[in-house]
């Protein structure tokens, strides 16, 4: 039953529990039980709304940063991911294998104020030896979600 609770609510965590436990096979008090047992044992970490921001005139500045380090000795790599995922802009951390060891993604008003981060915060901490920044253009799928149109097809009828 986890699991089916868990792939649903992963697409649509406002599903209402009658529907949820109806789709699970299972009746609402124990559905519910499961998803408080899941939420105290941090299997389910939060909720969250995906929201398509160009849509309401928002300007946001998103940046996928890698990052290689060096590990601190005894502790690897989690405590320079503690370091870095403290500051407010850090949207996502990840360890990652290739040429960088952190893919940090961090979203800001300005692509000017991403890049002071960058530059100003994460650059200079004495365990970081490079950064390579990308930034977000534009959103086309956004967890799972097609934010983009679907391309019409312009091409004219030949009779």
């Amino acid at each position: 039953m986890r699991e089916k609770i868990l792939n649903y609510i992963e697409k649509n965590s406002r599903v209402d529990i009658a529907e949820l436990a109806l789709r699970v096979g299972a009746d609402e008090q124990a559905v519910l039980n499961e998803l408080e047992a899941m939420e105290h044992e941090r299997v389910i970490c939060g909720y969250h709304t995906l929201i398509d921001w160009d849509k309401v005139g928002v300007e946001k500045a998103t940046a996928l940063i890698e990052v290689r380090v060096t590990p601190q000795r005894g502790m690897g790599f989690d405590k320079v991911a503690e370091r870095i995922y403290n500051y407010p802009e850090v949207n996502s951390i990840y360890l990652i294998s290739g040429g960088f060891d952190f893919m940090v993604i961090i979203e800001g008003r300005t692509l000017r104020e991403v890049a002071q981060f960058v530059s100003e915060k994460l650059a200079p901490m004495d365990t970081v030896l490079s950064t390579k920044t990308n930034f977000i253009l534009k959103k086309y799928k956004d967890h799972g979600t097609i934010l983009a149109k679907p391309a019409k097809d312009e091409r004219e009828l030949m009779n």
